[in-house]
């Protein structure tokens, strides 16, 4: 049964009546034989990791199933891709739980990032795994006083068949389709950063819109050629701030998260201008792609770069440096070689495929294994 045909069902159908049309499937199943994957069905970096995970579930040649069957049956495994899930933490049926928790430091301004963990410091006996994406958020879950045996890293993968470095044509079409002019350098920003899902004009700070936005100021005094790809949804403040700073910029809107990977084709540099992050998945996917990478040090990108080799890193907060960096691989062919064959490297050894060992690791306590 699929997932969406559950949730059909769930909808017209009432959540008693499903319970009694599929209970007796439910009950036929050995415990702990099954892998549920909650996911959020928004379809964007949540929704893709949700499904990528289910993807090496069934690599690993473990029964998979929706999330949705975890109200009606018991005993079996749930992987939910959002440590959100603790703010209210359910009953969860006896189901070993692993949980992904990416980003959200204690104390650093969202009430929801301290009940989160609050929850978790309570109720970490209950779970069985936890995922983190780095080192530095490893740290924060273990003092909650979980078990250290719990914690697994595990960075946040990209898909190979689907990140790939452009061919001369591929790259040429894509940016005469955005509208690019030929000598134009072309620096990306794939996220969301707005506080919801309008147009985002209020800015969300923990993702440095606004030192995104200080960095290509900075950077456009310097290359006038400078211009800026925006994807992801809620984008209108870096629009906004983009405008008035007569930055030339295009905003697309994609279709699905697929898509990405031809927007990395246009680029020259991809900037990460954030004060925290989980990932971001453009860690791997820039490097993947061909496109040298400049984040501030968050995340994942901690534990992945190495500044100078496969790509380059500062400071939260420093959009200078940003700039500085950003100028140095669109403008410096030696320095950007370097970056693009470390970079090339460390997105082979990280692809979802490569992880397969990793969440063996992580799934053996949960499920039975076959």
């Amino acid at each position: 049964m699929t997932v969406a045909t559950v949730l059909q069902l769930i909808q017209y159908v009432g959540r008693r009546r499903m319970a009694k049309l599929v209970a007796p499937v439910a009950r036929r199943w050995q415990p702990y034989s099954r892998l549920m994957i909650d996911r959020d069905y928004a379809g964007w970096t949540l929704d893709i990791e949700a499904k990528a995970v289910a993807a090496v579930g069934a690599a690993l040649r473990i029964p998979v199933v929706a999330g949705a069957w975890q109200d009606y049956c018991r005993q079996q495994a749930l992987y939910c891709v959002d440590q959100f899930v603790l703010l209210n933490p359910p009953d969860w049926q006896q189901h070993r739980v692993g949980i992904a928790y990416y980003h959200g430091l204690p104390g650093s301004g969202p009430p929801e990032f301290d009940q989160v963990y609050q929850n978790l410091c309570r109720q970490h006996e209950r779970l069985t795994r936890v995922q983190v994406s780095h080192a530095a958020m490893r740290d924060v879950v273990l003092d909650s006083g979980i078990a250290p045996e719990k914690v697994c890293v595990i960075p946040i993968g990209f898909h190979r068949e689907w990140f790939r470095p452009p061919t001369a044509g591929q790259r040429q079409r894509i940016r005469r389709r955005l509208g690019f002019p030929e000598d134009a350098l072309v620096v990306g920003s794939f996220q969301k950063d707005g506080v919801g899902w309008g147009e985002g004009l209020e800015p969300k700070m923990i993702k440095g819109p606004d030192v995104f936005v200080s960095a290509m100021r900075q950077l456009h005094a310097r290359v006038p050629t400078l211009h800026v790809l925006l994807t992801g949804p809620a984008r209108g403040y870096v629009q906004r701030e983009l405008t008035a700073a007569g930055i030339p910029y295009r905003h697309v809107h994609l279709r699905t998260y697929r898509q990405t990977a031809d927007m990395y084709h246009a680029l020259d540099a991809y900037v990460v201008a954030s004060r925290q992050e989980g990932g971001p998945k453009a860690v791997l996917e820039s490097m993947a792609s061909g496109v040298p990478l400049v984040s501030t040090r968050v995340g994942q990108a901690t534990d992945l770069v190495q500044h100078g080799h496969n790509g380059c890193l500062v400071a939260v907060e420093d959009s200078e440096g940003l700039a500085h960096w950003t100028e140095q691989v669109l403008t410096q062919p030696a320095f950007r070689a370097t970056v693009l064959a470390g970079g090339a490297q460390t997105a082979a050894a990280n692809c979802y495929e490569a992880q397969h060992e990793l969440w063996r690791d992580f799934f053996t306590p949960m499920v039975t294994m076959p």
